[in-house]
């Protein structure tokens, strides 16, 4: 059988340009650097590297916020170009994303049931009954429930308004979802419980999910394969098994040996060199 391909990107390039005063030097960054892979439906990939290694800009292309410079951006199997076509609300449905900051991407101002209704509003014909039945059925599905309807974010812990966060993003029943350091943010008990709630949420929904992550520990527990960055471009992509237990690239080498191991047999390893 053939895979069920979500996403696709083909050779994406992207250049920003900047001019030095008037009659200045056009300068011309590459921040990225043709960036090729496919995911299956159903399947997480995680997408990790340092600050600047381009993860932000790809996630931008991905969610139809900015147009490639280059390239070809599949969804679906249907070539999209934000360039070159209106976006409707059929195709911004199709991909979501959820923030690293679960406060700072939700309104202050709005209760939790506009959060939730506001995009069926914008992009479905929906009445209002079947607005507020489906951002009922989203608030129970992410671990919260009816009396949370008419709260205020500032009522919430991190974990449950980053939950709110999860809600509006499947309220309209996207093909991919985008988790920009969904956890990051939150305290360490409540990064699991969140990272349970989207495993749970993916084999029940039968999600898929492109995970960016500076968080080694994190991509290891989620993720189907892994793509690792470095400067615009991709380095390294393979399986998770693959990526983890034989890295290949000299940088994915560096960013794990870099990353601190938390069992005691190399805690007790890191103090015998001490010594």
């Amino acid at each position: 059988m053939s895979e069920d391909i979500i996403l696709e990107a083909r050779n994406l390039v992207r250049e920003y340009r900047t001019k030095e005063g008037m009659f200045g030097k056009l300068n011309i960054t590459r921040a990225l650097k043709g960036i090729s892979f496919k995911l299956e439906r159903g399947k997480t990939l995680a997408v990790v590297g340092e600050s600047g290694c381009g993860k932000s800009t790809l996630a931008r292309i991905l969610t139809l916020i900015d147009p490639a410079t280059e390239g070809d951006l599949l969804i679906e199997g249907k070539k999209i170009d934000i360039a070159q076509q209106k976006i409707t609300p059929e195709m911004r449905g199709k991909v979501q994303i959820v923030f690293q900051n679960p406060y700072g991407s939700l309104n202050p101002r709005q209760r939790i049931g506009d959060v939730l209704t506001e995009p069926l509003m914008i992009n479905t014909d929906m009445t209002p009954q079947e607005r507020r039945d489906k951002a009922m059925e989203m608030l129970v599905k992410v671990g919260l429930g009816p009396e949370h309807y008419n709260r205020y974010p500032h009522m919430f812990s991190g974990g449950q308004r980053q939950r709110v966060a999860i809600a509006r993003a499947l309220v309209l029943n996207p093909s991919l979802l985008i988790l920009d350091e969904p956890v990051s943010a939150l305290d360490l008990s409540v990064q699991a419980q969140i990272l349970n709630l989207l495993a749970d949420l993916q084999e029940e929904l039968n999600l898929t999910y492109l995970f960016i992550s500076h968080d080694l520990s994190v991509v290891r527990y989620i993720a189907d394969k892994v793509m690792v960055m470095y400067f615009g471009e991709v380095v390294e992509y393979g399986t998770r098994d693959e990526v983890f237990g034989d890295p290949k690239h000299d940088y994915t080498k560096t960013l794990f040996n870099a990353t601190p191991r938390a069992d005691v047999a190399h805690i007790k390893e890191r103090l015998a060199r001490t010594a």
